[in-house]
């Protein structure tokens, strides 16, 4: 049966289907020996399919691998980057790094910590970063100035930005000194750089902002210490569940746990 290249790759555990499109784009990717572009198909019991010259087969998909990682300011929450700099794969061990298709699950920008899936179940990465998904993400920010109930209130009911409204934010303050206030924040979307450019807006600007929570995943459980920036754990059995369940629920809209610390 033929299903679309993008797909298979991603199912195979290869890459995450937007950076299989993007191995497409970029003429990466081979057919039969023919360069392949999007949306083609192929039949994986009688094509060869490629990337970079290499052959990708099913029985060589690695397993699947679920992980959280406390990304640290200035890393980039991308599998490469065209400036060179370090990437949250790179904060993994080598045997992670390499023929493994891990990467990130969604977006958190380069000034920003905290806690980020990484795997390599295409499919799933493919649901959970749906446009109309809303998974919840809790985030601890620290912004300038005491904003009063007045704009908190604006903000838990939807900020224009770019012409559309954003869904409505839980805000609440956890802390107000003289000049600064931290606020803990749960969102169920996540638009490019949504927190910082909606506290700009607002007249209060980020001074850090920190993810604590994806829905059930917790950086800091409280049976234990937590992850230190930069290090990693593997999923549990019921935060991998969580997930598989979110990732169901978005498609009907249409979806081990020692610490580790890369010796890096």
């Amino acid at each position: 049966m033929e299903e679309r290249i993008q797909k298979i790759l991603s199912q195979w555990g290869v890459a995450s289907r937007r950076h299989a499109e993007e191995l497409i784009l970029a003429g990466r990717v081979q057919r039969n020996g023919v360069v392949v572009g999007l949306g083609e198909k192929a039949d994986v019991e009688k094509d060869a399919i490629a990337v970079d010259g290499k052959l990708i087969r099913p029985v060589a998909r690695p397993q699947l691998v679920y992980i959280l990682l406390n990304k640290p300011k200035g890393i980039v929450a991308t599998c490469n980057d065209p400036q060179g700099r370090k990437t949250v794969i790179d904060l993994l061990p080598k045997n992670l790094q390499i023929g493994q298709g891990i990467h990130p699950v969604g977006r958190l920008d380069v000034d920003s910590t905290g806690a980020l899936i990484l795997t390599n179940d295409g499919e799933l990465t493919h649901k959970l970063t749906h446009p109309r998904h809303s998974i919840p993400k809790t985030y601890q920010v620290w912004v300038q100035g005491n904003p009063p109930p007045s704009v908190l209130k604006q903000w838990r009911d939807g900020i224009i930005l770019d012409g559309k409204r954003t869904r409505k934010a839980q805000v609440k303050v956890v802390k107000r000194l003289d000049s600064q206030t931290c606020l803990e924040v749960i969102l169920k979307e996540g638009r490019n750089r949504q927190i910082r450019r909606v506290t700009e807006q607002l007249g209060y600007p980020v001074v850090n902002l920190h993810r604590t929570a994806i829905g059930a995943i917790q950086l800091q459980p409280l049976a234990e210490a937590g992850l230190l920036k930069g290090c990693y754990r593997y999923l549990k059995d019921f935060e991998i569940c969580f997930l598989q369940s979110q990732a169901s629920i978005a498609s009907v809209e249409e979806p081990g746990a020692v610490q580790e610390c890369s010796p890096k």
